[in-house]
């Protein structure tokens, strides 16, 4: 098996999205954002059970991770969506907190570049600056911050996919050659 085989980059890419999703159950943990925490220990349980199928030759595990990857292809694009305020939907709905909390985003507080409540507090100019123009003063937008998590989750998604139908491909000939000789 050659370092840049398909099952070795399937293996690759299902380590980096372990990672990525790790990542992202952090700072939905951070902003009670109840959907996505469901979702993201979803994709977590379905990428190990990826990973092992790559590991051992296992494409049913590697179908089931196929199956997954399809919804949670979806449901980033309904996440980038949400924040793009396509389609009807609204950031400032409930969606993400199933009307359990009153929270947001952890970027939408702490995004950077912005200076924290307490700076613009203390100085007279912010006390009279429209809420609206504050958001003006930051680098990003908590939304962009959370649509690039989104495409990002999306391009080693779909990578994850192709590599993964070619795993299965490669699987089912290599068991279609090993009954040949039985």
């Amino acid at each position: 098996m050659g370092c840049c085989s398909p099952r070795c980059m399937l293996i690759a890419l299902c380590c980096l999205q372990l990672v990525t999703a790790m990542e992202r159950q952090v700072l939905d943990y951070l902003g009670y954002q109840w959907a996505p925490i469901m979702v993201n220990f979803f994709q977590i349980v379905m990428v190990i059970l990826g990973l092992f199928g790559a590991i051992q030759y296992r494409s049913r595990y590697v179908v089931m991770y196929l199956l997954w990857t399809l919804l949670w292809l979806g449901w980033n694009v309904f996440v980038c969506c949400l924040y793009l305020d396509l389609g009807g939907l609204s950031k400032e709905s409930e969606v993400l907190t199933l009307g359990l909390s009153s929270h947001r985003s952890w970027w939408a507080e702490n995004t950077p570049g912005c200076e924290s409540e307490s700076q613009l507090v203390s100085s007279s100019w912010s006390q009279q600056q429209d809420p609206e123009l504050m958001v003006l003063l930051c680098w990003f937008q908590y939304q962009h911050i959370e649509i690039l998590h989104c495409c990002l989750q999306l391009l080693v998604s779909l990578l994850g996919f192709v590599y993964a139908c070619y795993v299965v491909h490669i699987f089912a000939d290599d068991n279609d050659t090993y009954f040949k000789y039985l």
